[in-house]
């Protein structure tokens, strides 16, 4: 009986339905919308998401139908009524993403990001926190920290962050509005001066990298200050953030001794800009089980994820599921992949797909990949 009403509610959608929206920007989207699908622009796009943002799986599937659209969801709509009704001059509320793994953190995030960017956030966005603390290829460069003693840099992770920063930023990095409070010595030739751009100070990380994860700590320490003088808003985004309260990374010392993740300069950093102890600014994290990949985990629920550390670290939190599809989200996304003929075949066949992938989103989307 399910079954039959399922492929007749199928049949009547797939005649009339409306899986688009010409509605580009966040800012003005609605509930009216939900389950929609916009187009973020090319150059928006590599703007935001050029150095990491959206998952890889999910970048080969927009080179093959040729556009990068999003869906607007519930969750994300929901983070930005909050954000657009929520008093900046008050303490920063911090959101935290949580759902299980293939629903869509990550480019709620993103759908969050191009938000912050239409309502102009200076954004500060951490695409993948594992990439740091569990992803170690041979040639990842760590060096004892100059600076504080016990703890360990990754200046070339540092230097390709302040990059994408820059990147992130553009806009309002070349008007020369936000400037630093005080001088930076780096070294006996080298500092940045009080009252020199907020861009210099990022250059300076970008050319030097041995001082890239001082450049960040500066960085942090001068946005907090610019947000609580109204300088600026600022936009916190950090995916994968629960990675950094696993007890141990997979960094090792020359000594092969375990790194712990308080042991790591940029985890420190980020810390505190996730404090909500500064005004005019959202911090919006995700914690996913698959942030620590090679260890099981038994929950998605944040108070398992984030370990007792780091649930006190952010308590209180606005806690936001997102969920699986939704019938109208299933049937709409069924839509957009045979639109963009990806998905062929009878009507049946979403009836089949439905129950295969309990409307989970990344499972569909894996079912519907070619062979």
């Amino acid at each position: 009986m399910f079954t039959r009403n399922f492929r007749n509610i199928c049949r009547r959608y797939s005649q009339s339905v409306t899986f688009r929206t010409t509605e580009t920007s966040p800012v003005q989207q609605n509930d009216n919308q939900v389950g929609l699908f916009y187009t973020i622009e090319k150059d928006v796009c590599k703007k935001l998401f050029g150095h990491g943002g959206l998952p890889k799986s999910y970048m080969k599937q927009t080179k093959t139908f040729t556009e990068t659209t999003l869906m607007i969801r519930q969750p994300a709509l929901d983070v930005i009524d909050c954000i657009k009704a929520s008093d900046l001059n008050k303490p920063a509320i911090r959101y935290v993403l949580y759902g299980e793994t293939g629903t869509g953190k990550s480019l709620t995030l993103a759908h969050l990001i191009h938000y912050a960017h239409d309502a102009g956030f200076l954004i500060v966005h951490v695409p993948w926190v594992s990439e740091w603390l569990r992803r170690v290829p041979r040639h990842k460069e760590m060096s004892n920290s100059q600076t504080r003693e016990g703890f360990v840099d990754l200046p070339l992770d540092a230097a390709a962050w302040l990059l994408h920063f820059k990147t992130q930023n553009q806009t309002l990095l070349k008007c020369g509005d936000l400037k630093i409070s005080k001088d930076y010595v780096w070294s006996k030739r080298e500092q940045t001066s009080a009252g020199a751009p907020l861009a210099e100070l990022v250059e300076q990380g970008i050319s030097r990298v041995k001082y890239a994860c001082d450049v960040i700590d500066a960085l942090v320490y001068e946005i907090k200050l610019l947000s609580n003088n109204k300088q600026c808003k600022t936009f916190v985004a950090v995916d994968g953030y629960n990675c950094f309260f696993y007890p141990m990374t997979r960094l090792n010392t020359p000594t092969k001794k375990k790194v712990k993740p308080e042991e790591v300069t940029l985890t420190t950093t980020f810390m505190e800009l996730t404090k909500n102890d500064w005004t005019n600014g959202v911090i919006v994290l995700s914690v996913d089980q698959i942030a620590v990949p090679e260890d099981h985990q038994e929950s998605y629920l944040p108070k398992y994820l984030l370990y007792k550390k780091g649930f006190e670290h952010l308590d209180p939190f606005v806690p936001v599921e997102v969920g699986r599809y939704s019938e109208k989200e299933f049937l709409s996304c069924a839509s957009y992949y045979r639109d963009r003929l990806w998905l062929r075949g009878p009507e049946d066949l979403e009836t089949e797909l439905k129950l295969a992938s309990a409307c989970n989103p990344y499972k569909f989307m894996e079912l519907c990949a070619p062979l």
